[in-house]
């Protein structure tokens, strides 16, 4: 049995006692989310996480804001030592922008509307941060300090600052920045200020101007104001910032200033419906409660022995990263589309950076979330109706980020494991169309990476791929990894195509899921580019963030045609033996993530099980350095979490999970249908990482897959490990598609 250790005991100190919030439930598994694993930078990589206060899929989410955010740039790093704001958030990555952004700061003294002016020093030692909650004590000069304290729900802020002694106290909100006309009204009466910010940082990536966008809020005071007044609203041209700011009289003993923020993309109006449904009361301990219970509620379905508490807490904050993501962008029955530009009924998603989540995030989102699955599915055929495609990577619209038409597969996924809450007619319009429309200027377009202001690019170059079999090098950007990626949601549309009983459309992708192999080489056994007159391009073109390496195995539906094409087990394993041995296996980047699970499909499994393993501990840790890559909307956080359980979905639309190496003696699932998935692994140790046998439901299990209805089922997985490789499961092959 795990014992309490000495860390987990003060950690709950620290969550129950020292944050001025009397909490009455038990210490549990959010206590051991770090919400700052992956906010800094070092040996291991860099995640562009921010500590979120929000709840599951919250539609905004709130950080300490120590940089200006923007593309390439998140709100908080934990390398730096000053912060500027406290930000309500809708940035998802690092790679992509903000947009419809509030920022609250705390200060005394002089007015000072600047990030550089108004920023102050802390230290980490001051500072806590839970998904609940976060607090952090700011040096404010002259020996004075002010607390700030956040807490959360899905569309709000309950924010609580303390100033000290005999001291004017003034919290700033700051609209918009400089360049952007947003705007800011004080209503002294009623303690509140509204506004509203136009700002999308990557507005330039896509097609729509979308003139109705804006990012509203109400701030709402409990105390009144002494002196509130705006600034910057006289400037025409917005070239400085905008907001407003509330004074209040110094009091004799510490000032408690407690106020709540609402948003929406509705209207003012909304922002304050919001705040009335979720903060109808002024009680910062009850919200916090609230969205405590929430997380806990989530994380309490991972069970979990035999794990340091360091790994403990990697092991839940990814379950928290994964968690976050698609963000839930509707309003009570209403959504803001950022598609045509209009306010619709219904329930709306967003945020799903497609290209990266569909290869296991949204997978583990079937098992964690299932609740939000036909959801997220009809929120991505809602913008398909009103946008005229379904999005890559809706921020909140189109960016034309990234490669291939990806949503095919969520939907492919989403109707393999029997997801029956969306319009299975309208998803099969939508994926056809991604399948057999060339976007507008296909012939005329190279289509490269972030190009601004194009169409919607859809499947660039599919034109040519319809012609050719293949995407040709010298036509379209990006063309080899495109048409590896395009064979593969080919194969997902098929897969839609066969359970809405279209016999004839099935086999039509299906054979076309095959354009792949056109692609390979045997001269050098990997997958290589070819130009519009079929001749083998340099090898290093068309290629998407990678090499041929990186994207020889891309096919994820033909693992087993690939072993075929290159000779068979010894020359696939060979292959891949080079592969990692050359430092090919880019694990910050998500067209690596598979590759330690393919020996499973040539007779090699104890090769997977070793590299798995080896991959967890070189690229994750309980630290702020813990994250190498971007977590991309919870992609790399749910690679971790799989691969902890020992199973990974390589093909996330087939409904298979390949069997690798679990982590720790025992961890369970809880599942929505009452069920309990668990993985037991006898003798499990950093040393014992090879299977030596494996039963499920106590019987022989002699291959290294497993099935989503296993899953489901409330299965017992039980393996038996060692230290020496066996051959547990060599034989089994994968069937090719013929």
């Amino acid at each position: 049995m795990h014992r309490p250790s000495i860390l987990r005991t003060l950690m709950c100190l620290v969550v129950l006692g020292s944050t001025a919030s009397t909490l009455a439930a038990p210490p549990g598994p959010v206590d051991w989310v770090n919400p700052l694993i992956g906010t800094a930078s070092g040996k291991i990589g860099y995640g562009g996480t921010m500590p979120f206060v929000t709840p599951p899929f919250g539609m905004t989410d709130w950080t300490p804001q120590t940089r200006q955010n923007k593309i390439s740039v998140v709100s908080y790093n934990y390398d730096d030592k000053t912060i500027s704001g406290f930000i309500g958030t809708h940035q998802p990555a690092i790679w992509m922008g903000d947009y419809g952004y509030v920022t609250l700061m705390p200060e005394i003294g002089d007015l000072k509307t600047t990030p550089d002016e108004r920023k102050l020093p802390f230290t980490h030692a001051d500072e806590i941060a839970h998904p609940d909650f976060y607090s952090v004590r700011m040096d404010a000069g002259g020996g004075k300090q002010i607390r700030s304290e956040m807490t959360a729900t899905e569309r709000c802020s309950y924010m609580r600052f303390t100033f000290p002694a005999n001291t004017p106290s003034r919290i700033l909100i700051e609209a918009s920045r400089t360049g952007h006309a947003g705007s800011v009204h004080v209503d002294a009466a009623n303690h509140e200020i509204t506004g509203y910010n136009p700002d999308r940082m990557d507005a330039h990536l896509g097609p729509a101007a979308l003139k109705n966008f804006k990012g509203y809020f109400v701030v709402q005071f409990r105390q009144a104001f002494q002196k509130a007044n705006t600034y910057g609203m006289d400037d025409a041209q917005a070239s400085h910032a905008r907001g407003a700011y509330a004074g209040f009289a110094p009091s004799t003993g510490k000032q408690v200033i407690e106020l709540r923020v609402g948003t929406s993309f509705i209207s003012i109006e909304q922002a304050r419906e919001n705040l009335k449904k979720e903060i109808p009361e002024w009680n910062f301990e009850a919200v916090r409660q609230a969205l405590r219970d929430k997380w806990q509620a989530k994380l309490d379905r991972i069970g979990l022995q035999g794990a340091s508490d360091e790994e403990r807490g990697t092991v839940y904050t990814a379950a928290y990263h994964a968690l976050l993501y698609p963000r839930i962008f509707s309003e009570y029955g209403r959504y803001y589309s950022a598609f045509d530009d209009t306010v619709h009924q219904g329930e709306s998603y967003t945020a799903y950076s497609i290209w990266d989540t569909f290869r296991a995030e949204n997978s583990l989102l079937t098992l964690l979330a299932p609740e939000r699955v036909d959801g997220m599915i009809t929120a991505l055929l809602q913008n398909y109706r009103e946008g005229g495609w379904m999005p890559k990577w809706p921020n909140p619209g189109y960016t034309n980020i990234m490669i291939g038409t990806h949503a095919d597969s969520l939907v492919a996924e989403a109707i393999r494991k029997g997801f029956h809450g969306f319009d299975r007619d309208l998803a099969w319009k939508a994926v056809y169309k991604d399948a057999m429309t060339p976007p507008d200027g296909d012939t005329t377009r190279r289509w490269a990476d972030r190009e601004p202001h194009t169409p919607y690019e859809a499947r660039g170059g599919l034109t040519y791929y319809k012609e050719l079999g293949y995407i040709p090098t010298d036509k379209t950007a990006e063309a080899s990894s495109r048409t590896l990626e395009d064979s593969y949601d080919d194969w997902c549309v098929a897969q839609v195509a066969k359970a809405l009983g279209k016999e004839k459309d099935y086999q039509f992708f299906l054979h076309r899921s095959l354009n792949d192999r056109h692609l390979y080489n045997p001269a050098d056994g990997l997958m290589r580019g070819k130009t519009s007159d079929g001749k083998w391009a340099a090898a290093d073109a068309g290629w998407t963030e990678g090499t041929a390496w990186v994207y020889t195995w891309a096919p994820l539906h033909d693992e087993a045609g690939i072993l075929e094409l290159m000779g068979g087990d010894a020359a696939y394993n060979a292959k891949l033996d080079q592969h990692f041995a050359g430092g090919h296996n880019v694990h910050s980047n998500e067209p690596s993530h598979h590759y330690g699970y393919l020996y499973d499909f040539s007779g090699e499994p104890w090769k997977t099980q070793a590299k798995v393993r080896e991959i967890a501990l070189a690229e994750y840790a309980g630290q702020p350095v813990g994250l190498d890559g971007d977590d991309d909307c919870g992609q790399m956080s749910a690679w971790y979490l799989f691969t902890a359980f020992g199973i990974y979905p390589v093909n996330p639309a087939s409904g298979d999970y390949m069997i690798g190496s679990p982590m720790f003696s025992r961890m369970s699932l809880r599942l929505a249908n009452g069920k309990q998935f668990t993985v037991i692994a006898d003798h499990n140790s950093s040393a014992n990482v090879y299977i030596q046998s494996a039963t499920l439901n106590g019987k022989p299990l002699t291959k290294p897959v497993i099935r989503y209805e296993d899953i489901m089922a409330g299965s017992t997985l039980h393996f038996v490990m060692g230290p020496e490789p066996s051959h547990w499961a060599a034989n089994w092959r994968a069937q090719a598609i013929q």
